[in-house]
């Protein structure tokens, strides 16, 4: 008897043409002499994760005298991925670095041995990232023919100088060429990513950025309020004193606008830094928001499965070599157990406008929510952080502000 399990998989591409001033993800540059023996390392885990997941009996896996399966050894993973579960996979999400850089035959490959080796929903959301200028029509053509029905387009802003200033190395002309081409070649559903709080950046530059992107008929937007981070080239030009943040008023005033405008533009607020017109929710991101489970593939891609968090090796060169020499990619293996599990489905939960369910919870945990955080909620209620609408407890218009105070509270 097989139960069936729905999960998610994220593909991680490292590299980029340049390194945009505020980034601190997994991504490098002048690698792409590695492009190559990447995607073939990256093909062999596809093949090797499909060994688990395609259709898992409840055996133990059958491995040679080595314990490997194409090269790679499996015992850490035995444990994590067996039992008696046909595993469904209902979105896939090719994300950076700038995956749209790689040659067009990687990325349809990567397609291709995705439909081969998993069981894909027939309505599976399937998204690319790309970056202003990485794209053409072929390329568009041919990711649409391969099964790809989403696009994120990383914009951040629409003038060019706050576009220069955070080293992004595309102009906005250039994302309305990308986006007339997709739309041209058949993409329904498009997202674009925005920053909002950037040094220098002014109130009605922001309102522009929105007004412009909402009119070229967007379905979703990713609006992001910028985080300085240690060791980034941003964050080093601030602590030398060369920039200087904005003021957090300014900061939430932005963030006020986008809530009100969007809703005006007939966008659904859905999650703190997520909009999307009716129907177009990210269902790759709601598989994290409500704690379910993905798989990572990739330098640096994290997984999540039958309460094990792990993660690959971050360096590329590395991720490489292991596969190579059949070395497992798989470190930092944890089990999760329940109360984390409670923890993280609560400050995740929250995240999204409509809260959680009093109900779904109790149906997941065998628990009443109020039995356990009783005296933490009604804190957070009468500071004006959080209600109860309709069986549900969710943030306040204060809390989004604040959200930070009310996770702090479930940890």
């Amino acid at each position: 008897m097989f139960n069936t399990k729905e999960i998610g998989i994220y593909i991680h591409i490292p590299f980029c043409k340049s390194k945009c001033y505020y980034c601190d993800f997994n991504s490098y540059t002048k690698k792409d002499y590695l492009i190559p023996e990447y995607c073939k390392a990256l093909i062999n885990e596809i093949q090797l994760y499909s060994s688990r997941l395609k259709k898992l009996c409840g055996k133990r896996i059958k491995t040679n005298s080595s314990n490997t399966l194409n090269g790679v050894n499996v015992l850490e993973l035995e444990d994590i991925v067996c039992g008696n579960t046909e595993i469904k996979v209902k979105s896939i999400y090719i994300g950076g670095g700038t995956p749209s850089l790689l040659p067009l035959s990687y990325i349809c490959r990567i397609i291709d041995e995705c439909m081969k080796c998993y069981n894909i929903l027939e309505d599976a959301e399937i998204t690319i990232e790309a970056n202003p200028g990485t794209v053409t029509r072929e390329k568009l053509k041919a990711y649409k023919k391969a099964g790809i029905n989403r696009l994120s387009i990383g914009l951040q802003a629409w003038q060019n100088r706050l576009l220069k200033d955070m080293g992004r190395i595309h102009t906005a002309e250039e994302f309305v060429d990308n986006l007339c081409m997709a739309r041209e070649v058949g993409f329904a559903n498009i997202s674009a990513d925005l920053i909002f709080g950037l040094p220098g950046q002014k109130l009605d530059e922001w309102e522009e950025t929105l007004e412009r992107v909402t009119c070229e008929g967007i379905e979703h937007l990713s609006c992001y309020d910028l985080k300085i981070e240690e060791g980034t080239v941003l964050g080093n030009k601030v602590k030398e004193g060369q920039v200087q943040p904005i003021e957090d008023e300014l900061d939430r005033d932005m963030y006020h606008m986008t809530i009100k405008k969007l809703k005006n533009k007939g966008f659904k607020h859905y999650e703190i830094s997520n909009f999307s017109k009716p129907g177009f929710e990210s269902k790759h991101n709601m598989i994290y928001w409500k704690t379910g489970e993905y798989i990572g593939l990739g330098a640096g891609a994290y997984s999540y499965f039958n309460s094990k968090r792990y993660n690959n090796v971050e360096k590329p060169e590395n991720y490489v070599y292991n596969i190579s020499v059949g070395k497992s990619v798989v470190e930092n293996i944890q089990t999760i157990n329940e109360a984390d599990k409670i923890s993280e489905y609560l400050i995740l939960g929250l995240r999204l406008i409509d809260g959680i369910s009093m109900k779904e919870f109790k149906d997941k945990f065998d628990k009443e929510l109020l039995e356990l955080y009783r005296r933490n909620i009604d804190i957070l209620i009468r500071r004006g952080l959080l209600c109860f609408s309709e069986e549900r407890i969710k943030l306040t218009s204060l809390g989004l502000d604040l959200a930070n105070q009310v996770f702090v509270e479930f940890i």
